[in-house]
């Protein structure tokens, strides 16, 4: 689930191989909306990282501004061992 709240986008739940396009779909419809970026993308209440959570936040950077409109806030720590071992720790801001 995707929520826009306290000037932050929170993802939610879990994301799978059979909601993962609605995710995107309804995420992307959240970004393209804003229009002050960067856009903090709030991880905390993800239930888990994967590959393919990390698949949908890369596509919806690459949506933004200069492919940079986007910093990640409480990313789990699975998901920043997939991130480091994709050597994408540079690419991705994570505050």
């Amino acid at each position: 689930m995707i929520e826009f709240k306290d000037q932050e986008m929170y993802v939610s739940g879990k994301i799978a191989y059979d909601n993962a396009e609605q995710i995107y779909l309804n995420g992307l419809k959240m970004i393209q909306t804003e229009n002050k970026f960067p856009l903090t993308v709030n991880l905390s209440n993800l239930q888990h990282g994967s590959t393919l959570v990390l698949s949908v936040l890369v596509q919806w950077l690459r949506q933004t501004p200069n492919q940079q409109g986007l910093q990640f806030k409480a990313v789990p720590e699975k998901m920043m061992k997939i991130i480091q071992a994709c050597h994408l720790q540079d690419d991705l801001k994570i505050i």
